[in-house]
């Protein structure tokens, strides 16, 4: 059903997404003089937000809907990556960079998230095939 807790999960990790194209990592992002590294970075969260979003549509079909959302996984992993990579090149850590860090927490808390309703779908089966049991 679409109302179960792994809805609110990944509602959760697409809302984490968003805040990160808000957040100064991004800006750094923007600032780099590589051109790829921006497009890399912004194209694997709008990826892992579509893929996301996609999967909580997709509750009829409970091995589909996993697999969705683990390729969302693998491209949230590429923005964690990218976000890590731009942090650690700021070469400045004090204080003031703990607003940047934001950025890449989000990143992490939304595969936190992903993997949570992955996680709670699995409890579904579960739940279902002991039902099936029951009948």
């Amino acid at each position: 059903m679409i109302q179960r807790i792994q809805t609110v999960y990944l509602a959760v990790a697409i809302f984490l997404n968003v805040v990160f194209f808000f957040s100064p990592l991004f800006t750094q992002a923007r600032m780099d003089t590589s051109d790829w590294l921006l497009p890399m970075i912004a194209a694997a969260s709008a990826f892992a937000i579509v893929l996301s979003l996609y999967g909580i549509f997709l509750y009829k079909n409970h091995a589909r809907q996993i697999q969705i959302i683990s390729y969302a996984c693998l491209f949230q992993v590429i923005a964690i990556g990218s976000g890590a990579g731009i942090f650690m090149s700021m070469g400045r850590y004090s204080h003031d960079s703990i607003w940047e860090l934001t950025g890449l927490i989000s990143l992490i808390f939304a595969l936190m998230f992903q993997l949570l309703a992955i996680r709670g779908i699995k409890s579904d089966v579960k739940l279902l095939k002991s039902m099936d049991r029951i009948r």
